[in-house]
């Protein structure tokens, strides 16, 4: 086992990724960063031309490095920054990777409304998911493209072809998001298989960052709208990655 952090759960944002760090913490072969998210492979202010190992090692403890315990970290924006898994794949060759998949119109629904709650937004969805996306200029990987890309990060078919060319598909594991938290236990026995790590210990329920605005729903206009944007690319990011997610776009509202 090579001693660099050896998993990365990249993402989807609003996708469990919280919660599934959580439960990775539970297995004694397994060993976290001191912070869910370190941000090191998205950091545009590093400079690239020198290795991110120094950074990285920084956020374990000398007891998270003993030999025979996989370390991992959780950064849900590495699928979606486009350079961020090349430089993962530059860092350590062998690593795997966990990418958790949701509805895109569910997730773009959850996006907005943890920065709405945040006070970072005040479009209301309707403008956010429209006009709102002139706020990201093409090609600008800048705090408007992290924070308002309620869309953009719903567009799964890119980042699903950027990892399965960076990584064999042998060091890749996609996950479904309401398959995963319908049957935990049986998600969790995949990853530890994908790991070749022993069997989880019984584990408690945990669901992390729940939506902050349970009282409010998309309209059907939204819906419709975000249906058609993602049709196509939810259809071949689904065969891409080898998921069921028969229910994708067939949110309902009240």
């Amino acid at each position: 086992m090579s001693d660099r952090v050896g998993l990365f759960v990249a993402g989807v944002q609003k996708a469990g990724t919280t919660s599934l760090d959580a439960y990775l913490r539970l297995h004694p072969g397994l060993a976290g960063a001191s912070v869910k998210e370190t941000h090191v492979f998205d950091d545009e202010s590093q400079d690239w031309s020198e290795p991110a190992d120094e950074r990285l090692e920084s956020y374990y403890p000398l007891s998270a490095r003993k030999r025979g315990r996989l370390r991992f970290e959780a950064t849900p924006i590495t699928s979606f920054w486009p350079p961020a898994l090349a430089r993962v794949r530059r860092y350590n060759r062998q690593a795997r990777i966990i990418i958790i998949l949701r509805d895109p119109i569910e997730r773009a629904w959850s996006h907005w409304s943890m920065e709405r709650h945040r006070g970072a937004d005040n479009l209301d969805f309707a403008q956010a998911i429209r006009d709102g996306r002139r706020r990201m200029t093409s090609g600008e990987r800048g705090p408007a493209l992290r924070a308002f890309s309620y869309v953009e990060r719903g567009f799964y078919a890119a980042q699903v072809r950027r990892a399965r060319r960076l990584f064999p598909d042998r060091q890749l594991l996609f996950l479904e998001y309401a398959r995963l938290f319908a049957d935990v236990p049986a998600a969790l026995s995949r990853i530890a298989d994908f790991l070749s790590l022993p069997a989880f210990p019984p584990v408690p329920c945990i669901r992390a960052n729940s939506n902050p605005r349970p009282g409010e729903r998309m309209s059907p206009e939204d819906v419709a709208y975000l249906r058609e944007i993602f049709r196509r690319d939810a259809q071949e990011a689904v065969a891409l990655a080898g998921i069921e997610a028969a229910h994708w776009l067939t949110f309902r509202t009240r």
